[in-house]
């Protein structure tokens, strides 16, 4: 293991780098919030009015180079007429 690098360890023992699989999910999450925007047809600024939020955290959560807290995607899916569901899944 290299010095700094955090692994989580899969059933068989595989090592899996933790802030690779935080990007994947994060790009996951982040694109499907975008899609949902842009079909409702809301923009960044009217989004961030309507979840509360500086417009500048809205920005920066799209760019995917912002770690968002859980409150803000909840808070960001509720503008969007939306509710957050998080869940777990077997890993194949």
């Amino acid at each position: 293991m290299g010095l700094g690098m955090d692994y989580i360890y899969s059933s068989d023992n595989q090592e899996i780098l933790i802030e690779v699989q935080q990007k994947t999910v994060r790009r996951n999450v982040i694109e499907q919030y975008i899609r949902c925007r842009k079909e409702k047809g809301i923009t960044q600024a009217e989004l961030a009015k309507r979840a509360g939020l500086p417009r500048t955290n809205v920005t920066r959560f799209e760019s995917g180079n912002y770690n968002p807290s859980l409150e803000m995607m909840v808070r960001i899916a509720s503008a969007l007429g939306m509710k957050l569901e998080i869940r777990l899944e077997e890993s194949l």
